[in-house]
């Protein structure tokens, strides 16, 4: 019996100096297209560092990123519990094929700072200020969440936001929830579809006074059939058919303007050589960037919209640019001047400000909405 503990023990020990071997041999990886990240690197030492523990934590961290097969290690964890009966996993929910990001409660504070900066734009601004919230697919699909399972009551924050601010809304909840039959949000991804986009896009427009959009008018193009999305990447969850992304507005009736690298250029409506990426979502206008403006020139009306964006906008602003002249984004975390100067240099006259709920309860730029002072 002792022999037998001590071959076992031996084996186990020639495993993890075969680990560590392989560990050594490989490269360092910079970035996990699995999980969209950058890697750890080995940590500089030095006395201080050493004293203080960062070193020993930022090799803890090396060793955890750079472990050999990482990605297959957290796909086998993942299985090994959905057999155990889990079902969430890293906040994620396994839904049959479909995975659904819970939703936490909010920070109060952060949740009530947000709508008064958004109160207080709606207030200043010398335009019209819409505010939509658009609800995840736990709001939406909860119904095929796993009984029991805690999440955000999204549907009576979106009421609330519209009595704290104020602000008429766009009844994008109600829009979603008619078609959930339908693919409206990714399997693998938080984002909403193209199609969701569209239905959105027709939400907007209606409270903008504007004629819905056909889907006749369009004629969807597979962009592609390998899109693994973030919950696939959070959740550890791989073994799930990839979703399809699907391109709706074509690219030749629009014109794009990008200030991506903090300077004005030549944008496009799909920037496919992310395609190439695990980060396909952001093929959709080149993915986050301070601003980003779509022109077309067969609306002649000088019409003018502005959405203060999270990247659910992406896919939705080439639906809207078909009833608008132009159609400007502006994301706060990268655009810190002012908002309402802007609006007032470029003539726009409408603003909505168009958060995933998700975001906008977490977000800490929206203090630049506020007036200033």
């Amino acid at each position: 019996m002792a022999n037998k503990g001590r071959l076992t023990t031996g084996i186990f020990c020639l495993f993890l100096a075969g680990l560590l071997v392989w560990h050594i041999a490989l490269p360092d990886r910079a970035r996990s297209e699995t999980e969209n990240r950058t890697l750890a690197q080995f940590p500089d030492f030095s006395w201080e560092t050493l004293k203080n523990g960062s070193f020993t934590a930022g090799m803890e961290d090396y060793f955890a990123d750079q472990f050999p097969l990482r990605d297959d290690w957290t796909g086998l964890k993942a299985r090994c519990e959905q057999l155990l009966g889990k079902r969430e996993f890293n906040g994620v929910y396994l839904c049959g094929d479909t995975l659904i990001a819970k939703v936490d409660e909010p920070d109060r504070l952060q949740m009530e700072k947000n709508l008064d900066y958004v109160k207080r734009f709606g207030e200043a601004s010398h335009g019209r200020v819409l505010l939509g919230l658009i609800p995840s697919a736990a709001e939406v699909w909860k119904d095929r969440l796993p009984q029991g399972a805690p999440s955000f009551d999204q549907a009576a924050f979106i009421q609330n936001a519209a009595e704290k601010t104020g602000l008429p809304t766009v009844d994008l909840l109600g829009a979603l929830t008619e078609h959930a039959g339908e693919p409206i949000y990714y399997r693998t991804d938080h984002h909403w579809t193209t199609r969701g986009a569209f239905y959105g896009a027709n939400a907007l427009l209606a409270a903008l006074g504007k004629e819905p959009l056909k889907e006749t008018d369009f004629t969807p193009e597979v962009a592609s059939m390998d899109f693994n999305g973030t919950l696939y990447s959070t959740s550890g969850i791989h073994w799930l058919a990839p979703d399809t992304i699907e391109y709706w507005v074509s690219e030749d009736d629009l014109r794009v303007t990008s200030w991506k690298s903090g300077k004005e250029a030549a944008g496009r409506l799909y920037d496919r050589s992310y395609l190439e990426h695990k980060d396909k979502y952001s093929s959709f206008l080149g993915g986050n960037q301070p601003l980003c403006v779509l022109e077309n020139p067969a609306i002649t009306d000088g019409s003018k919209l502005l959405l203060i964006r999270d990247s659910y906008s992406d896919s939705l602003a080439p639906f809207l640019a078909q009833r608008f002249s132009e159609v400007h984004l502006v994301d706060l975390r990268y655009y810190h001047t002012s908002v309402a100067d802007y609006m007032a240099e470029q003539g726009i006259d409408t603003t909505v400000v168009l958060y995933s709920v998700s975001n906008f309860l977490a977000d800490r730029n929206l203090i630049y909405l506020a007036p200033r002072g």
